[in-house]
């Protein structure tokens, strides 16, 4: 007697490669590439990212951001980076902003990089989520900046 042999269709699910990139990530990626090639005004490319940004909160935390970081750490450079804004010293990101909206998060991200001066410890935060900006989270990213950017 014969075994009757099935086959198997493949379904959306396992068809799709696990690990892949998102949408947004490749399309974060690709704007690397292009800045990595550019050689443009970095404070207008940033001003042009800011005023992309759909999202009213995002766009209104990133203009505020931009202000902090040109008042209290004149010595990071602004620039985008993965096409966000972000702040430079010595050609290297120190810290950045994520807008919510660009991986469609429910938080933006302000982040930092290894070359921030901000080590406190054998462990510190490297990043941290923003979902307004009041005067008391200004405060603290007023010394968080200029720790780093010491």
């Amino acid at each position: 007697m014969t075994a009757k042999k099935s086959s198997v269709k493949s379904t959306n699910a396992t068809s799709k490669k696990s690990g892949g990139f998102t949408a947004e990530e490749r399309a974060a990626m690709k704007e690397r590439a292009k800045e990595a090639r550019g050689k443009g005004d970095g404070e207008e490319e940033v001003l042009a990212k800011i005023a992309e940004m759909k999202d009213p909160g995002d766009r209104a935390m990133a203009k505020k951001l931009h202000a902090i970081m040109k008042e209290n750490a004149p010595d990071l450079l602004p620039k985008t980076w993965y096409g966000m804004p972000a702040y430079a010293k010595d050609g290297k990101v120190v810290c950045f902003f994520t807008p919510a909206a660009k991986f469609k998060s429910r938080y933006a991200t302000l982040g930092f990089n290894d070359d921030a001066n901000l080590d406190e410890g054998a462990m510190w935060p490297t990043s941290y989520a923003l979902t307004k900006l009041t005067a008391t989270e200004e405060a603290k990213i007023v010394k968080l900046v200029k720790k780093a950017a010491s």
